[in-house]
């Protein structure tokens, strides 16, 4: 399916690194409907294209993600007010609306590239919680963060109660969510949040650096089940699930010409030029959590 015309989000591919950017400045790259649209189809373009290797996401302008778009005043969250727009309408389940930040972030997990964020300024509701499922977080020292949404009279969404306390650890889970607090980039390193960070003319380049090393000396294919297990294997509830999945792919991958390419190229002191691809190449027995049952 070709790509949407995008009006909210940027979106190049350079020596096999993509870069998604949102894209309204004037509204510190504020989190609507369409932007919603834009990112997940942009993940479904990363997924089916080869060429791509890692996925940076970054923020235009002074923000990453100002949060969600407030501009309808009181009645933003209440999605019952919005009936009949059709693309909320898209997201309802009989009484229910799915939550949209949900959709893209439940995207972002199954993605099967690497994706980083280079998250460049303000990270509060959404602009935060957007960035959990990302692979590697990284921050500009300009950036803030706050997971606000107690203080706007809601809850945490796009499915952040799953992502953040596994991330940071129940307590500061809590504090953060309980108090609303904006906080800063020494803070969010300090605990766990993000990597590392960077004076902001450094961030994007230290990003790209990162994903540079990625996608000049892995396997694709590697790269894409190491993702999807390592994620996946955060809910499972003994490690025989992992040893499962583990025996398999370690089965599969040890047949496969990269596993032969990547032991030659180490014996021969040269780089390894992998030739499997994701779009032609995963293994039968994925995705494995697709099963009916898995014994």
């Amino acid at each position: 399916m070709p790509l949407p015309s995008l009006q909210t989000t940027r979106y190049a591919v350079d020596q096999g690194i993509a870069t998604i950017t949102l894209d309204r400045p004037d509204k510190l790259n504020a989190y609507n409907a369409q932007m919603r649209l834009e990112l997940e189809a942009l993940f479904d373009e990363t997924d089916a294209d080869d060429k791509v290797r890692v996925v940076i996401v970054t923020g235009a302008g002074r923000a990453f993600c100002a949060g969600a778009d407030l501009s309808s005043g009181g009645n933003t969250f209440d999605r019952k007010a919005h009936a009949g727009d059709p693309q909320r309408e898209a997201l309802r389940v009989g009484d229910v609306y799915r939550d949209g930040g949900g959709t893209t972030t439940l995207r972002m997990y199954e993605s099967l590239k690497p994706i980083i964020g280079a998250i460049n300024g303000a990270a509060v509701g959404i602009g935060v919680t957007m960035q959990l499922p990302m692979d590697i977080r990284m921050a500009s020292s300009a950036a803030r963060f706050g997971f606000v949404f107690a203080r706007r009279g809601i809850t945490p969404e796009a499915a952040s109660s799953w992502y953040l306390p596994r991330l940071v650890g129940m307590q500061t889970a809590l504090e953060w969510c309980l108090t609303g607090r904006v906080f800063d980039a020494g803070e969010a390193l300090a605990r766990g949040l993000v990597r590392s960070v960077h004076a902001p003319d450094e961030l994007l380049p230290a990003a790209q650096a990162l994903a540079r090393e990625i996608a000049d000396n892995t396997a694709p294919v590697s790269v894409a089940l190491t993702r999807q297990m390592m994620w996946r294997m955060l809910a499972a509830p003994h490690p025989m699930f992992a040893h499962r999945v583990d025996s398999r792919a370690i089965q599969s991958r040890g047949q496969s010409a990269d596993a032969r390419e990547g032991v030659g190229a180490f014996l021969e002191k040269r780089p390894a030029v992998f030739a499997d691809r994701v779009s032609s190449d995963m293994p039968s027995f994925f995705p494995w959590w697709e099963e009916p049952t898995f014994e």
